[in-house]
């Protein structure tokens, strides 16, 4: 593995863990009736475990990424 690839791969697979935290952070803000009723702490580990499973997912690799 060459240090291009391994930087693009670095910058895709973030890419991909941060648009996965965002989503999971508005699924769960999205199940509380109320602003206030929204557990923060939840929705942090909640959207920092999903970001951790996309990055280990996208060590099988990155469809975007040409070999």
């Amino acid at each position: 593995m060459n240090k291009e690839y391994l930087l693009k791969w670095v910058k895709a697979a973030g890419i991909r863990a941060i648009k996965t935290m965002a989503q999971t952070a508005i699924a769960a803000i999205g199940t509380t009736a109320v602003m206030s009723g929204v557990d923060w702490v939840m929705v942090g580990s909640t959207s920092a475990l999903a970001g951790i499973m996309s990055l280990l997912t996208s060590i099988a690799g990155l469809p975007e990424l040409k070999v």
